[in-house]
């Protein structure tokens, strides 16, 4: 008997679904995740994370957070999340570690941990695997030395990052080159501990959980948006309250769901408790301008932020889509999710581009090249163009043997292609998954027929 999908250590085989239908609950945003557990790190006292992704990244954000000083429980919690207990002395406890920091694969864990350890009078070495260290970290270099603290990378300022800290920093204004909300969390939190008035520059607003937490927990921290991007304002020196957290599902594992109900010709799915904040939902309002059909039930904001992250329960169901054309202010607010939107602009009729997506590729792979090559493998007509991505639909998928280059992202953009495509689809890599959405497959099995 044929299973519907087949497992090795990193290969897996997905067959076309005859019908995608059922519910979904996700794993905690990654976003959330991370800023929850560096929060409590600089918080004293305890603070409660429920619903925490449990992906290998926020395990790597966790691991270093305890090497820095927090104690940490971990416990499971509902639909394949966990929840953390998390006791800190606050970022006066904060102690220098005893070995290198490893973040693992999570260019967020170290970028953040960089502007940490930035504003504290420590020392640490901020390291990750094979994949991480080709990740440029110039943009965190610059400001995070223009403020104070010595921060030195490898060859071409890769990592592993050296990283000496001070009690006190200077404030900057520095305006971010490519929009990076990685950056940007950077440039705050090590604004936590400067002198005066810190003022960070977007000529396109990124996501902004960083703003939102830090408000919760006492931070005198300012948004604006003077029409062209956003400017965000950050008055220190100050601490960090100790705040429960309850996390919401992530909007970017829920957009594969979107995009697999959308392109099949036969699904219903309901994907519960899903962030929905305006820095994330960019994905759900491209999708609905192409013509997918996605109902929004509010269920109203998570109790920690002052203005909450607000909650949505999505269903989408089977629909013609239509192409569309990106501007790259609309690719760098949904650059995550560009390789599904690829996917579903292979369903799409007409000519879709999608403009300025240049920093794909310097992710956990060189995504352009990656979505290209894979989606080509399986009968897709698409193309790059410098920095823009064209996909002309709607093609007939068929399957193929597909290289997801180790990108989670890749990996799960290519198991949706395999429920709609002709034949066997073959993704090597698969386990990549586990970064962000450990229960990916067991999911897919028990919402297709």
């Amino acid at each position: 008997m044929t299973m519907a999908a087949s497992f090795a250590p990193s290969t897996t085989q997905v067959l076309p679904a005859t019908r995608l239908e059922g519910d979904l609950r996700l794993p905690g945003d990654k976003s959330i995740s991370h800023r929850a557990l560096m929060l409590a790190l600089l918080g004293q006292g305890e603070s409660r994370i429920t619903g925490a992704a449990d992906g290998a990244d926020v395990r790597s954000t966790a691991a270093v957070a305890r090497a820095l000083g927090a104690r940490i429980e971990r416990s499971p919690g509902e639909a394949g999340n966990v929840d953390y207990l998390v006791m800190s002395g606050g970022g006066a406890g904060l102690r220098r570690p005893s070995g290198v920091l490893d973040c693992g694969n999570s260019g967020t864990s170290l970028r953040l941990f960089a502007g940490i350890v930035a504003g504290h009078p420590i020392e640490a070495v901020l390291d990750g695997d094979a994949s991480l260290r080709a990740r440029p970290m110039a943009r965190v270099i610059e400001p995070l030395s223009a403020m104070g603290a010595r921060v030195e990378g490898a060859r071409d300022g890769r990592p592993p990052l050296v990283v000496a800290g001070r009690r006190r920093l200077r404030p900057i204004e520095w305006q971010t080159p490519v929009p990076s909300a990685q950056v940007k969390s950077a440039i705050a939190l090590a604004a936590l501990a400067a002198e005066g008035t810190t003022v960070i520059r977007e000529s396109v607003a990124t996501r902004d959980h960083t703003e939102r937490m830090l408000r919760a927990r006492g931070v005198a921290i300012r948004t604006t948006d003077p029409g062209d991007g956003a400017v965000i304002e950050v008055d220190g020196p100050t601490t960090v309250r100790a705040l429960d957290e309850r996390v919401p599902g992530d909007p970017s594992a829920a957009a594969f769901w979107l995009v697999a109900g959308a392109i099949h010709p036969d699904a219903d799915l309901l994907v519960r408790d899903v962030c929905v904040n305006p820095t994330r939902r960019a994905v759900i309002d491209l999708l609905e301008r192409m013509g997918a059909a996605i109902e929004e039930t509010p269920i109203g904001p998570t109790a920690s932020a002052d203005d909450g992250e607000p909650v949505a329960h999505l269903r989408v169901r089977s629909a013609s889509l239509l192409a569309i054309q990106l501007m790259p202010g609309d690719t760098a607010a949904a650059i995550d999710e560009v390789p599904i939107l690829c996917l579903a602009a292979t369903q799409a009729r007409g000519r879709s581009v999608i403009r300025g997506a240049g920093e794909l590729r310097h992710k956990e792979s060189d995504r352009i090249a990656g979505i290209v090559e894979g989606l080509s493998a399986l009968g897709a007509r698409i193309n790059v163009d410098g920095d823009d991505i064209t996909v002309d639909g709607p093609s007939d998928l068929r399957g193929a043997t597909v290289d997801s280059l180790g990108d989670h992202r890749l990996a799960l953009t290519f198991a949706i292609a395999g429920l709609v495509a002709a034949g066997p689809t073959t993704i090597l890599g698969a386990d990549s998954v586990a970064i962000s959405y450990p229960s990916f497959f067991a999911d897919l099995e028990r919402i297709r027929s």
